[in-house]
C-alpha cells in the first residue's frame, strides 16, 4: 500500500484515532514497530521488516517520524506520508539501537510517558532488552495491539481492496480446480495457482501457499512437495490473494476420484461446522460463540482431536509471515465481533493417525445482523 491508495483525510483520521487512544491510556509517545502499523498509518510497504525499523507518533503532534534502513530511505520518502526519516545502515556496519537513542534523545522522550509495541516477529529480543535499558522508566506501557484494536473495522476504501482480493483469490481457485488431476506434483499445481494470482493483479501474499495429497492431507499447513497425485487422494490447499497488501485467504477440500465414505465424512463435519460457526456470527456476538457452535459439531462427530486450530481469526493487510490480526475465535477469545471486522472462518479437522483431513476457508464481513460471505468459489467437495 502506498500513501496514493487512500486519501490524505484517511490517513488523517487514523492518525487522529491513535493519538485520541494515546491520550486515553496516558501516553505521551507511541514508538510504532509492527510494519502493518506503520503501513496503516503512513502507506509504507517498505522491506525492512526484516530489520529494525520504528514510527514515532506523539499524542500532541501531527508530525511522524520514522527510523529505518538507509537502504529504505528512498522508498518512504516516495511512497510514505511520514515528516521525516531517520536511518541507520547503508553502507557501513551501525547499530540500529545506537540510532534509536540518538533519535529518542532529540524527541526528548527520556522524561515523558512512552508505550512501545512488542510484536512477535519484528523485534529482536536483544533491541528490546537494549531499548527498554535506553527509555528506563520512560517506557510505561507496551500497547502492541492499541493500532490493531482500531484498525480490526474496515473503512469502505480498505473493504474495496479486500474485495479485489476475493475476486482474484476465487479466480486463482477456478485455475486449481481445472488443473488438478493425477500425476501433477503438488509444487507444479502450486506455481499454477501463483501464476494465475500474479497474472491477475496480487500482490505476493505474506504467507506461501499450503497444499497437501493423499496421506499428506492430515498437514494442517503442508507446504506443497514433488510429491505426484494418484487417483483416490484427498487433496487440500490454502492461500491467499493481496490488492495493496489487503489480503482474502481461501481454503477448499478436492478429491481426485469419487471418496471413500470416510473422506466425506471427515469433509460433511467441517461443512458443518463452517456452517455453525457461519450461522452464529453478528456484530456484537463474543468471538467464543462461533466458535463454541463450529467445536460442538466436530466434538459431537467424535473428531474433536483433530480440531488443532482456530475456528477464524480477523484478517487484514500482511507482512511476512502473516497476515492474521490479533482477533481469534477461540474458547478462551475475550474479543467482540463488530461491524465491518473482515474475517476468515476455517473450523478443521486433521487426523494424523487416519492420513486424513478437511478444512473449509473462507472471508466473511461482520454486518449487524450476520455476516457477508465474500468467497465465492463453491463450497462443495470437488470431485474431480
Amino acid at each position: 500500500m502506498a500513501k496514493i491508495d487512500f486519501s490524505r483525510k484517511e490517513f488523517a483520521n487514523r492518525r487522529e484515532r491513535v493519538r485520541e487512544a494515546m491520550r486515553t491510556k496516558g501516553l505521551d509517545w507511541l514508538i510504532a514497530i509492527h510494519p502493518v502499523s506503520i503501513h496503516w498509518l503512513t502507506g509504507s510497504e517498505a522491506k525492512s521488516y526484516q530489520e529494525f525499523q520504528c514510527l514515532f507518533l506523539s499524542a500532541d503532534s501531527e508530525s511522524v517520524e520514522v527510523l529505518t534502513r538507509e537502504g529504505e530511505r528512498n522508498e518512504f520518502a516516495q511512497d510514505a506520508l511520514v515528516d521525516e526519516i531517520r536511518t541507520w545502515g547503508g553502507g557501513r556496519i551501525e547499530d540500529p539501537v545506537e540510532a534509536f537513542f540518538k533519535v529518542a534523545r532529540d524527541l526528548r522522550l527520556m522524561g515523558r510517558r512512552v508505550g512501545m509495541e512488542v510484536p512477535a516477529y519484528y523485534l529482536h529480543p536483544h533491541d528490546y532488552v537494549r531499548i527498554k535499558g535506553v527509555l528506563g522508566c520512560a517506557l510505561v506501557a507496551e500497547p502492541t495491539n492499541l493500532i490493531f484494536d482500531l484498525k480490526m473495522r474496515k473503512s469502505p476504501q480498505e473493504l474495496l481492496y479486500i474485495r479485489e482480493a476475493v475476486q482474484m483469490a476465487d479466480e486463482a481457485m477456478e485455475v486449481f480446480a481445472g488443473e488438478l488431476s493425477p500425476g501433477r506434483t503438488e509444487l507444479e499445481l502450486a506455481g499454477e495457482v501463483a501464476r494465475a494470482l500474479h497474472a491477475a493483479g496480487s500482490g505476493i501474499a505474506a504467507s506461501p501457499i499450503n497444499l497437501v495429497s493423499g496421506p499428506r492431507s492430515a498437514f494442517s499447513h503442508g507446504a506443497p512437495t514433488s510429491r505426484r497425485l494418484e487417483a483416490g487422494d484427498f487433496v487440500n490447499i490454502e492461500f491467499g490473494a493481496t490488492s495493496r497488501r489487503y489480503t482474502a485467504t481461501i481454503g477448499r477440500q478436492f478429491c481426485l476420484g469419487e471418496p471413500t465414505v470416510r473422506m466425506r465424512e471427515v469433509y460433511e463435519v467441517v461443512r458443518a461446522a463452517s456452517d455453525a460457526c457461519l450461522a452464529a456470527m453478528r456484530a456484537g456476538v463474543p468471538a467464543r460463540i462461533p466458535h463454541a457452535a463450529a467445536a460442538a459439531i466436530i466434538q459431537s462427530a467424535g473428531l474433536e482431536h483433530g480440531r488443532v486450530h482456530t475456528s477464524g481469526y480477523g484478517l487484514g493487510p500482511g507482512f511476512p509471515p502473516t497476515w492474521a490480526e490479533p482477533l481469534h475465535m477461540l474458547e478462551e477469545s475475550s474479543q467482540v465481533l463488530e461491524e465491518n471486522m473482515v474475517v476468515t472462518v476455517e473450523p478443521p479437522v486433521f487426523l494424523g493417525e487416519e492420513g486424513l483431513g478437511a478444512r473449509l476457508i473462507d472471508n466473511v464481513l461482520v454486518t449487524s445482523t450476520g455476516v457477508e460471505l465474500l468467497t465465492g468459489f463453491s463450497r462443495d467437495l470437488g470431485i474431480q
